[in-house]
């Protein structure tokens, strides 16, 4: 929106006691400058308004550019009528108060409220006209009470002004409508969100301006009613947001899931079930995992294969010395079982289970032999 530095010249003459407009023309006035800053301040952050009086002994400054709407209210409460208006005098402090901004970027813009009659001549008007022309400043003024005295001099004043359509004569006459509804509804604040169509006070009417105001709610109106539909209308594109990842998340990431990609999150489900066979079989292969690769269970047999025929041999050594040893304490010992002597040197042959039968075997004739000798001893003695 537009960046704006706007003086409000406010009519405090005894005019102002009439109740022609509700619920009185300063009343009316006061309510119209509450709305005008609010709509200012809210069209761009960095806008400022400032306020001033031209009536009573003289035109007084209340209150310089500024963003503070207490400062504004104060003003407007210790403001007291009294006196009559100088229209020319008025609009030359604002023009004044308006070149000392501080920001030099803000436009310049004056905006009067006219509610008693003009004293001063058209010609001056013309001439302030054309001087604040040249000086980029804009003027809008309000006329209503003494609407139609005023009109036709204040009309060629807005004439003077006008550069590209930056300065607007607003007439309102007397009635039940509110001043700052009607103005809301003007050009004056078509750029801050009025409209220009010939609106009732609610602003539903032609030109479509209703739907300027976002939610259909004017935030100088009704401040904590458009918070409150901002914050809801955020939250709810939020969590639209938030459903439209989601689903965007599960649309693109289950369809494309590989057949090697299942298999790894079954071995990383089934790793730790593997785990208890690593520890007892010394392999480095859980089993079962030839399910996910063909290559578990080989590596595990071979391994474990490695370590019993290993043990196999140990077991045959050992037997094939002890055997040994028999038979040369007893020659006769190994006549009927050869086998069992030679038993060393057939590792590999035969099966481990037919190894034991012949050790079981021959432990049993060698104990019924040495049983045998021990009773033919006894017997020669």
């Amino acid at each position: 929106m537009v960046l704006e530095a706007t003086m409000l010249v406010l009519d405090n003459s005894e005019w102002m006691r009439n109740g022609d407009y509700t619920p009185s023309r300063w009343e009316a006035q006061s309510d119209a400058v509450n709305m005008i800053f609010d709509a200012k301040t809210n069209s761009n952050a960095e806008s400022e308004v400032g306020l001033m009086t031209m009536a009573g002994k003289s035109p007084e400054v209340l209150v310089t550019l500024t963003q503070d709407v207490g400062k504004i209210l104060t003003a407007l409460h210790s403001t007291k009528v009294a006196g009559t208006s100088d229209l020319l005098t008025g609009i030359n402090v604002a023009s004044l108060a308006l070149k000392h901004r501080q920001n030099k970027n803000q436009r310049q813009r004056v905006i009067v409220f006219v509610g008693s009659p003009v004293a001063n001549s058209e010609q001056d008007l013309v001439k302030l006209g054309k001087r604040l022309k040249k000086n980029n400043v804009a003027v809008d003024i309000v006329n209503f009470g003494e609407d139609e005295e005023n009109e036709d001099k204040l009309s060629k004043f807005i004439e003077a002004i006008n550069s590209g359509d930056n300065s607007h004569l607003l007439s309102i006459p007397a009635g039940p409508q509110l001043l700052s509804d009607i103005i809301l509804t003007s050009p004056i604040l078509q750029e801050e969100g009025g409209e220009s169509g010939g609106a009732g006070p609610s602003g539903s009417g032609g030109g479509g301006g209703g739907n300027q105001f976002e939610f259909g709610v004017d935030p100088s109106m009704d401040p904590e009613l458009a918070m409150a539909l901002r914050m809801s209308l955020e939250e709810e594109q939020a969590r639209q947001r938030a459903a439209e990842n989601a689903s965007g998340t599960q649309g693109s990431t289950l369809p494309t899931v590989s057949e090697g990609a299942e298999s790894s999150a079954i071995a990383a489900v089934a790793a730790p079930s593997a785990s208890t066979g690593l520890a007892g079989s010394g392999s480095m292969v859980a089993h079962g995992a030839e399910a996910i690769t063909g290559e578990g269970a080989n590596a595990d047999d071979e391994s474990e294969e490695a370590m019993l025929q290993k043990a196999i041999a140990l077991s045959q050594a050992g037997a094939g010395d002890e055997d040994v040893e028999m038979a040369a304490a007893d020659p006769d010992a190994g006549k009927g079982s050869g086998k069992a002597v030679v038993a060393g040197q057939h590792e590999g042959d035969e099966d481990e289970e037919m190894d034991e039968d012949e050790a079981i075997a021959r432990a049993i004739e060698m104990s019924l032999a040495e049983r045998g000798e021990d009773d033919a001893d006894a017997a020669k003695k």
